[in-house]
């Protein structure tokens, strides 16, 4: 089997000093690939020689909702400015998005629409990050008149809100939650969705799988979750390995290993 890791923030210091150590265990493991989020313009510089350094690793760039108060509008044309040139693994715009728990979501819409329009411009799929607005992120995305492909990453609403989603361009992230048993929303969701709507994250170092300390997540641990999934949805590991890495490479139009 060989897995990627669509979601994976292995640019942040958690992984300072123990990367390659980290990437051989999930090579050992059948993950041959990641997708680096950006967050913020501070870090895109670390996210691009991150993913540059390793073999199987592709970026993203983007602002996410936590730090927009950072950001000014020569953020966002510095980001169209970058993507424009095509940097070589960079395969999508994000981590973007809105969070009613963080932040106030009135200043956070400008932020994720002008990230909408930037990828509808490029022709660049979107990583969402949404906390508590997933009718929000659908509304939003149907107002811009969004046909491209998306990942609503780390997913924990209902199979009625997902399903709306899947049928505005998004993949929903399948990540550690599932793994623990109190998550049953969440189980049962990705237990009804279309296969062809799913991909695999680890979110690590967040988003820990059960019995993993909060904090300490990594992409070797990808493998818990596809497990945990077949069990949830009574499918074979290998075939659903198969459909979820050719899903990944759709969402970011892009080969992957």
């Amino acid at each position: 089997m060989k897995l990627v890791d669509a979601h994976c923030h292995f640019d942040f210091p958690r992984f300072d000093g123990c990367r390659a150590g980290e990437l051989e265990a999930a090579l050992h493991n059948g993950v041959v690939g990641l997708v680096i989020p950006g967050v913020r313009s501070s870090d895109w510089d670390r996210v691009k020689s991150t993913a540059q350094a390793h073999t199987g690793l592709f970026y993203c760039l983007g602002i996410h909702p936590w730090y927009i108060g950072e950001h000014s509008e020569r953020d966002l044309e510095a980001l169209e400015s970058l993507l424009s040139a095509r940097p070589e693994r960079c395969i999508a715009i994000g981590e973007c998005g809105l969070d009613r728990l963080h932040g106030d979501l009135a200043s956070q819409y400008p932020w994720f629409e002008a990230q909408i329009e930037l990828a509808s411009k490029l022709n660049f799929p979107l990583i969402i990050h949404s906390v508590k607005t997933h009718d929000e992120v659908h509304a939003t995305l149907r107002r811009h008149n969004w046909n491209g492909k998306a990942l609503l990453h780390g997913f924990s609403g209902s199979y009625q809100q997902a399903a709306k989603l899947v049928g505005q361009g998004c993949f929903i992230g399948v990540g550690g939650v599932i793994t623990h048993p109190r998550a049953r929303k969440t189980r049962e969701t990705v237990a009804r969705l279309p296969l062809e709507s799913l991909v695999l994250e680890t979110d690590a170092p967040d988003m820990a799988p059960e019995g993993i300390v909060a904090g300490n997540n990594s992409p070797a641990y990808l493998p818990r979750i596809l497990e945990c999934l077949a069990e949830i949805r009574s499918e074979q590991p290998e075939y659903l390995a198969s459909v979820l890495f050719s899903n990944t490479e759709e969402l970011y139009g892009h080969s992957l290993w």
